[in-house]
């Protein structure tokens, strides 16, 4: 009696959940002046803008998290585009940064990577100044040609960090930092500024005022425009009348002439 093949059911790999703080939102938020800057020819124009910092994090005996997000009013952008995050990890008393695509801000030229680098640093040494930092690949978009490749090793420097390239692989770029306390978290403030609640609303006071002002203006310049379109009316008559007349004199005349 010839028994059937048994065939022993395929061990399916259980999917790997995401960490529970993976897509935890901002819970506080505070607002960032960016400074009108110089035209430049390869992002246009850069006016003065303001956008939303937005802050989550989160500790426990293992590990901590801090998620920076920067939002655009108007605008929707890619859950991994204005985000930075710092996970620690109190095992291996190191920090990593995060996503793993890389730092990506919009928009660009504006201080936003350096102001988000500065903020992590800070928060990270206030605790853990003595973990070391894991390496960070670089994306190879960040530096498709020379000037791209200069800013952003100018700003990883400028935080603290240095650029190396991998043992094993010299097309790979590595962003390094032996230590927390090595990070730095100042940024330029001439180009991003952090607002308090006070200064946003000093800031809507003055806005709001001005707006008072221009339209007291404008509505003098609408009252001295109808004015002059009165004036205009009446003197439209005017010449009308002393057209009519000068027609009738000559009128007059010509008649008085035939007579």
């Amino acid at each position: 009696m010839e028994t059937p093949d048994q065939e022993s059911p395929a061990v399916e790999a259980a999917p790997h959940e995401p960490h529970p703080w993976a897509s935890l939102p901002p819970e506080r938020f505070q607002l960032l002046r960016l400074m009108p800057q110089p035209a430049d020819r390869r992002v246009g124009a850069r006016p003065l803008r303001f956008v939303q910092l937005g802050l989550v994090e989160r500790h426990g005996e293992e590990e901590s998290l801090l998620r920076l997000t920067v939002q655009i009013p108007g605008q929707l952008l890619h859950r991994e585009v204005n985000v930075l995050e710092v996970w620690v990890d109190h095992r291996l008393g190191e920090i990593r940064l995060g996503p793993e695509r890389g730092l990506q801000v919009e928009p660009e030229e504006r201080g936003l990577g350096r102001f988000l680098l500065a903020r992590a640093a800070a928060w990270a040494r206030l605790r853990w100044n003595h973990y070391r930092v894991q390496d960070l690949p670089l994306a190879r978009r960040d530096a498709l040609d020379e000037d791209s490749r200069k800013r952003r090793d100018h700003v990883l420097s400028a935080q603290g960090f240095t650029v190396e390239t991998a043992a094993d692989d010299e097309r790979q770029q590595l962003c390094r930092a032996a230590r927390v306390s090595q990070l730095r978290e100042d940024w330029n403030a001439d180009k991003v500024q952090l607002l308090s609640l006070l200064d946003g609303a000093t800031l809507l006071e003055q806005c709001d005022r001005v707006i008072d002002e221009r339209d007291s203006s404008l509505r003098q310049l609408e009252d001295r425009i109808a004015l002059y379109r009165r004036d205009d009316i009446s003197l439209r008559f005017a010449i009308g009348c002393l057209a009519v007349f000068c027609l009738f004199q000559a009128a007059l005349l010509i008649w008085m002439a035939l007579r």
